[in-house]
């Protein structure tokens, strides 16, 4: 940021046009600061730039136009007005429909151009204004399902300091203890909230085609297109599951963290990347240590920083508050109101392990919200009981046969609902003798 007034990154090949505006500019009384060439003012402009940007559409090695579409990838709301000759007025026009701020005919009157500088500024000044307080209520309501307990407090504390710098970073934890929230939650309070966030899922690898998926292709092959990595420029990838990347495609990923560049599929040279990357693993066991099964150097070198997450168990304090907030959420998107909490239910809660952590702890509160906890009661004193096993069954198959019809018969959005894994989920369905299609309106 230019300091002192409002900020003008302003582009003119011509060198007397540019000096005079620059001047006049500077009477009105805004801090200016004035390029020959594109290629030069887009060093000056990161998705935090709170002035406006006034370029020439004609301009060497890099256009206006171009220009213009540079600064949308770096945010597409910094404001942009374009000066222009009388035979550019179309393409000025154009641009005025793609996101433009305003457009000047040359010669222009500063009077005009200084008023539409200022309303620019405003509207940017606003929107970065909303962006602040936008991030702040969304990182609060993120940080939420930390908990208040000293070790989700000390946990929210390390999140929030390690987000604010733009290192590498692994992110451990047992499943279900919210490894993939937590790097968004780095994200968002983050410089680079503003760009892509893009997760990098092991699951790709298994598919033929995951070079490209995951690298691209150059353009100078047919069919051209990008990849994952080349997505999230400018912003984060998270690497999830690193352990489960397979062997063969390790030393690429490695590369990439060592050099920030990659090879898209029928390139000639490495092509250079912007990004974050956090990476995700699951709490090693302790005989893990004893088996040299694997390659660890993806994980070594983003462990440099590591946020290790704690079990449920381990912040009992936590699971009552953690509970009424994934009820609240559940009412709001089911909506109806959970009944009140029977006294088997609360001593479940309360005492429970939670072996799966964050992920059983909101599975239950779901089903609590549907009234499906209650099927899983012990039978009336002096009734015969079901067996463990038959409670489980029929609570199970109660469940998913409620999933399928809240989803119209739709597999893939149970198995995201449940968090379950697609195989499993069909082995489960064809033991009960569920089929989609009888979901199915």
């Amino acid at each position: 940021m230019i300091e002192g007034g409002i900020s003008v990154i302003f582009v003119e090949d011509d060198e007397s046009l540019r000096a005079g505006t620059v001047q006049a500019l500077q009477l009105e009384g805004f801090a200016v600061a004035a390029f020959p060439a594109a290629t030069a003012a887009l060093c000056e402009i990161n998705a935090d730039f709170d002035g406006v940007v006034i370029s020439d559409v004609r301009l060497p090695v890099l256009d206006g136009i171009e220009f213009f579409a540079r600064i949308r990838q770096i945010d597409p709301d910094i404001p942009m007005i374009f000066t222009t000759a009388h035979g550019d007025v179309s393409m000025a026009v154009n641009s005025m429909k793609e996101g433009a701020a305003d457009f000047f005919t040359k010669p222009y009157a500063i009077e005009r151009l200084a008023r539409s500088v200022r309303q620019a500024a405003d509207r940017r000044k606003l929107l970065l204004e909303n962006r602040r307080l936008r991030s702040q209520l969304e990182g609060s309501t993120r940080a939420g399902w930390m908990g208040s307990s000293a070790v989700a407090s000390r946990t929210e504390r390390i999140v929030r300091e390690v987000a604010q710098t733009d290192a590498d970073l692994l992110v451990s934890g047992a499943p279900g203890t919210g490894k993939s929230h937590v790097a968004r939650l780095v994200h968002d309070l983050s410089p680079r909230r503003n760009r892509p966030f893009v997760v990098l899922d092991p699951g790709v690898f298994a598919n033929e085609e995951a070079n490209v998926l995951v690298y691209g292709r150059d353009p100078s092959v047919a069919l051209s297109r990008s990849g994952i990595i080349e997505r999230a420029s400018g912003g984060t990838l998270v690497i999830e599951a690193v352990e489960n990347i397979p062997a063969r495609d390790r030393p690429r990923l490695v590369s990439l963290v060592d050099h920030r560049n990659f090879i898209a599929l029928g390139a000639d040279r490495p092509r250079n990347v912007d990004i974050r990357i956090i990476g995700t693993t699951t709490a090693r066991r302790a005989e893990d240590d004893d088996v040299p099964a694997r390659d660890r150097g993806l994980e070594d070198r983003l462990s440099g920083i590591t946020v290790t997450l704690p079990r449920l168990v381990e912040r009992r304090d936590d699971i009552p508050g953690l509970f009424r907030m994934f009820v609240a959420e559940f009412e709001r998107s089911l909506e109806r109101s959970a009944a009140e909490l029977t006294e088997i239910e609360w001593h479940h809660l309360v005492s429970h392990d939670w072996p799966g952590n964050l992920r059983e702890l909101r599975t239950f509160a779901q089903n609590f919200v549907l009234g499906l906890t209650r099927l899983a009661q012990p039978a009336a004193q002096g009734a015969k009981g079901a067996s463990l096993h038959a409670l489980v069954a029929n609570f199970e198959r109660t469940l998913l046969e409620d999933a399928m019809r809240r989803t119209g018969g739709s597999v893939a959005e149970v198995q995201r609902n449940l968090h379950i894994p697609r195989k499993t989920l069909y082995d489960k369905l064809a033991k009960y003798g569920l089929q989609a299609r009888n979901f199915r309106s």
